[in-house]
């Protein structure tokens, strides 16, 4: 079986599909999983030992056998925690095949192959009866089918399935029940990844302001949930307009029901403002009392219990379909939508006089379809461009080296994707700037220019850069060459260099003391310690008193077929680290000059300042747009003390995972990093290595 995987190809700024191996979807999918993350989540691991063994005490207590049903089972890690509780025994299913295959191995490994049978099944699939892969229904059920938003991995019509067909009725559950909860705020900073804000320019005749078209105002955006780690926003970022209040929970030792509905609250703001955002996490009870509780509550809400770090159970950003401006006091009812896999909000006002009860009414108005967009704009931004988007600081940079390099008779061309620098061109003077999107969501340029009334203003030239012709240039030569550089299919920061090769292919078309904007870039590199990040990477070993180490193996195993040897992007911003060198600029790119046919290589080494762990090397680019302005995609700020880092909120950076992470070995402390890094030209890849 062949395996198409989709890549960006940076020399052509597109996605291609490319065919692999077929062990290669696999190992993607093992090397990327958060197999290891929720090893390392202590808190989750000893609450799921606690529930199962009461689970199976209550059981017990009632004369009767414990048989364990275990969906989605993984390394079979709460099987043997059952069977070492004393479960008769278990049934692990798990759909899929090399997980399934290791888990088996781990449950011969730590000696439990009596007790445990692993089914290499969909749970829907899995039969009942003396010749059925179970040989009766269960009396415990045990699951881990959850992702930040609860519900986004399919867990409610799992359990539904479960209920009626593999499990007795009465039976015990763990965890026993989920709730979720949900707090109304006003964040500027969060509202920016859904907006659009109008952006302010100088002009020479007096200020222009560049407002988004009302299809883009009255969107509501796409239903995706945006899940972060919540407790790496600063609370200066947000105001909280209400307390914390319960939206919904799930008692899964019942029947569960997955089809579409709702939920109503009614809320007082504790304080007046705009209410744009609605914050969830939520909690699971392990057992029926709620003794044995596991929260994802973020800091503000839960001050003085230390916050176990994880990965793959965030918090979730809500957008609100409009901006409500909400008073101290007043009744408001919030809903909360949700279909099998997702949920999404509603905020109303209370009319004159009404209580809870006659709320009722409001039931006519809860729509239940999820959120569309129909304004395309979210779908050309995601929320962390959106928010690049309306960063003036960064815009700002923009407007003052276009102002250096702009004449009246300027023909300018902008090659970069969703762009507003061509807007921004026309109001410095250039006659009628032209740009070249890879994605061109027409309609929406067409109601874009239409609000700002530049319809004859712009031109937009729906051919790719190779495919220029003087034509669409009325025959002129380009005397300003634009770009941020920002190309949708990029992943990792030096992915953008694309607008070297898109540069190279125009270069016919440019006047020959054309001014390219940015001039340059720049890779830059810094070794770093990372204050949980390097968890997801790091081998297990024991867990609970489990060995899990053919776990480890496996994710080894799939790291070195490939993935390894290559960087990762992550928003660093929401995982902390400490430099332990200072930042390193290791390539340069002249984009006043073609391509070259060459690789662009560079090895050397980098001094270790500070104490602590090499966990990776972290790389960024750095754009210089005229003499003495840049815009970094990564670092912004480090205090020289500490190391501490400030990123680039809205771009991901590359994180090297040192080998010494991957294997676990303990180092003396090293004193520098040696690197050798290659840009190979034929491909727009950069191949790294590193040795401490």
């Amino acid at each position: 079986m062949k395996t198409f995987c989709g890549r960006a190809n940076p020399t052509t700024g597109s996605m291609e599909w490319l065919e692999e191996g077929e062990d290669y979807d696999y190992h993607q999918e093992i090397a990327r999983s958060r197999y290891a993350d929720m090893l390392h989540d202590k808190d989750r691991n000893v609450k799921y030992y606690q529930g199962i063994r009461a689970a199976v005490s209550r059981v017990k207590e009632r004369g009767e056998k414990a048989i364990v049903l275990d969906i989605g089972t993984g390394t079979g890690l709460l099987s043997m925690m059952a069977a070492s509780a004393g479960a008769d025994f278990c049934y692990a299913i798990e759909v899929f095949k090399p997980m399934a295959n290791a888990a088996v191995k781990i449950v011969e490994k730590n000696g439990f192959s009596d007790k445990i049978k692993v089914i290499n099944k969909h749970s829907t699939e899995v039969t009942v009866g003396p010749d059925g892969d179970m040989q009766c229904r269960a009396n415990i059920l045990v699951t881990e089918l959850f992702d930040t938003e609860l519900i986004g991995e399919g867990a409610l019509p799992t359990y539904e399935h479960a209920h009626k067909y593999l499990v007795q009725e009465g039976c015990e559950a763990v965890p026993h029940r989920a709730t979720v909860y949900v707090q109304l705020v006003e964040s500027k900073r969060m509202w920016s990844w859904k907006k659009l804000f109008p952006v302010h320019v100088e002009a020479e005749d007096g200020e222009k302001i560049l407002v988004p078209p009302s299809e883009m105002e009255n969107c509501p955006g796409v239903p995706s949930v945006c899940d972060i780690q919540l407790n790496q926003m600063p609370s200066s970022d947000f105001t909280t307009l209400s307390d914390v209040v319960t939206m919904f929970s799930v008692d899964f030792s019942k029947p569960v029901q997955s089809a579409s509905t709702y939920y109503r609250v009614q809320l007082e703001p504790v304080k007046s403002g705009k209410a744009q955002i609605v914050l969830s996490w939520w909690d699971i009870d392990m057992d029926p009392s709620g003794m044995i509780n596991c929260t994802m509550a973020p800091y503000w809400v839960k001050p003085t219990s230390a916050l176990q770090w994880r990965d793959h159970w965030m918090q979730c950003v809500y957008f609100l379909p409009n901006e409500e401006p909400v008073l101290q006091g007043e009744k408001l009812y919030l809903t909360a939508c949700r279909d099998e896999y997702s949920v999404w909000y509603n905020l109303q006002k209370a009319r004159e006089g009404e209580n809870k009860a006659d709320g009722e009414e409001h039931k006519a108005a809860v729509r239940l379809e999820s959120p569309v967009c129909r304004c395309r704009a979210h779908l050309l931004w995601n929320r962390p461009r959106l928010g690049e988007l309306n960063d003036q600081n960064r815009t700002h940079q923009y407007i003052k080296s276009l102002r250096k390099v702009l004449k009246t008779d300027s023909v300018c061309l902008c090659i970069s994707d969703g762009s507003l620098l061509p807007v921004l061109a026309h109001y410095l003077g250039a006659k009628q700037p032209s740009r070249t999107d890879l994605y061109h969501p027409h309609e929406l340029w067409q109601a874009f220019f239409k609000a700002n009334h530049l319809e004859d203003k712009i031109k937009i030239i729906e051919a790719r850069p190779e495919l220029l012709k003087p034509s669409h240039l009325e025959d002129k030569k380009i005397s300003v060459l634009v770009g941020e550089p920002f190309f949708t299919t990029s992943l990792l920061p030096w992915h953008n260099l694309y607008f070297w090769y898109a540069r190279t292919a125009v270069s016919t078309h440019l006047a020959s003391n054309v001014t390219v904007l940015p001039q340059s870039a720049s890779l830059h590199m810094m070794i770093v310690e990372f204050q949980d990040l390097w968890r997801i990477r790091s081998p297990c070993g024991i867990c609970e008193g489990f060995d899990v180490q053919t776990m480890d193996d496996m994710i080894k195993d799939s790291l070195n077929f490939r993935e390894s040897k290559e960087a990762e992007p992550h928003p660093l911003w929401e995982y902390p680290c400490k430099s332990l060198s200072d930042p390193q600029e290791v390539l340069t790119f002249d984009f006043t000059k073609t391509l070259p046919q060459h690789c662009l290589s560079t090895e050397g080494s980098v001094n270790l300042l500070r104490k602590g762990k090499s966990h990776g090397a972290v790389l960024w680019m750095e754009y210089h747009l005229a003499a003495d302005i840049s815009v970094s995609t990564g670092l912004m700020q480090m205090s020289s003390e500490k190391g501490n880092c400030e990123w680039n909120p809205h771009c991901k950076q590359a994180v090297y995972f040192f080998s010494s992470v991957i294997e676990s070995e303990i180092l003396s402390d090293p004193t520098a990093v040696t690197y050798a890094i290659n840009f190979d030209t034929k491909t727009g890849e950069i191949a790294m290595d590193f040795k401490l």
